[in-house]
């Protein structure tokens, strides 16, 4: 019997610093989120983040958490279960980190009778961070409590055509009666390392752009490409003004080169340059959460006015709109009776 198990994020049970601080512990001490030495990894995690961001976070999750909870579990809750009324499989929710994981999730496929399951990663693109991780953790699980279950895993959507169309036309209805003078493109930020490792043969990616030109197997695991090739399949769909949208990377830590340019230093940019009007979307993510609502949609909105910006607008994540309901409910079925997956 075939099932799907859609893994987000994660987020803390509570807006507290008891509960962020062993979700936080969780997350950072991936190796493929801070991808140095375990040694050195617990020392900056341990002894150093977690001894004071853990009340800073909390704040911040305050400040977008909802009566009924986590923005992000909401959300992917209510994506699921429009997904489940959608199709006639048992379709189960679990988070890459926290305490709806992805363990509890395969069980309650198992449970259901399921031994075939179509993982989806809640990322349209590859980062060893984001879609990597949750695929290794779930095939961990899979190999140590369900060997009778066989994984089939979703592949990076970011450019496939019926992708582009649902976030293109949510983007078209974010701008409604609003009119720009620019549109950012933020997604989230990784170390430039990361781009790096995640490069099969070793030496194509350059981190200038100019092997983003060049057709080759690493653009399946560069999450650099892939971004840009967002933002111009976007931009081709809805035909935007080329002088009016760029791209920008948002989060990172101090000490490493991240992925330019930054979010924050182009809120700053734009606006001296004399853009006005600012519309700012988040591709990197398919439901909002804090990265979204908190720093972007309330920080952003700040540092866009504080530089001379005058409008702003925030364009929603994808969350559980129909048409996005509609298109992974159309993947998962045709996955069930052809054994096909989107390309």
């Amino acid at each position: 019997m075939k099932g799907v198990l859609l893994v987000n994020l994660g987020s803390p049970d509570s807006p507290t610093a008891k509960d962020v601080k062993p979700y936080l512990d969780e997350f950072l001490m991936d190796e493929r989120v801070i991808d140095v030495p375990n040694i050195l990894r617990n020392i900056l995690v341990r002894g150093i983040i977690l001894q004071t961001r853990p009340k800073k976070s909390a704040k911040a999750y305050a400040k977008i958490w909802w009566d009924e909870g986590s923005p992000l579990i909401v959300i992917s809750e209510r994506f699921t279960e429009k997904v489940r009324q959608h199709t006639n499989m048992p379709v189960a929710l679990g988070m890459r980190y926290g305490s709806i994981t992805i363990k509890k999730a395969l069980q309650e496929l198992k449970d259901k009778g399921v031994d075939e399951v179509l993982l989806v990663p809640l990322y349209p693109h590859y980062a060893m961070s984001s879609y990597e991780t949750v695929v290794v953790k779930a095939m961990e699980e899979q190999q140590k409590h369900f060997p009778q279950i066989n994984l089939t895993t979703l592949p990076a959507f970011y450019s496939n055509a019926d992708y582009i169309k649902v976030l293109s036309e949510s983007i078209a209805d974010g701008l409604k009666d609003f009119e720009y003078d620019h549109i950012l493109f933020s997604y989230h930020g990784i170390p430039e390392r990361h781009i790096r490792k995640s490069d099969p043969t070793k030496f194509h990616c350059k981190i200038d752009g100019s092997c983003c030109k060049i057709n080759s197997v690493a653009h399946h695991t560069c999450y650099r490409h892939q971004c840009y090739d967002t933002t111009e399949l976007v931009k081709a769909y809805l035909d935007l003004p080329e002088d009016k949208v760029s791209s920008s990377f948002q989060s990172r830590l101090a000490g490493d080169p991240w992925l330019k340019p930054y979010t924050d230093y182009e809120f700053e940019r734009l606006a001296k340059e004399g853009k006005k009007r600012l519309a700012v979307i988040t591709p990197a993510f398919v439901s909002d959460c804090l990265e979204t609502l908190e720093e972007i949609a309330m920080e952003g909105k700040e540092q866009f006015e504080e530089a001379g910006g005058e409008r702003y607008k925030h364009i929603p994540c994808l969350n559980d709109s129909d048409a996005w309901v509609t298109l992974m409910a159309k993947w998962v079925n045709e996955w069930k009776s052809k054994g096909t997956l989107p390309v």
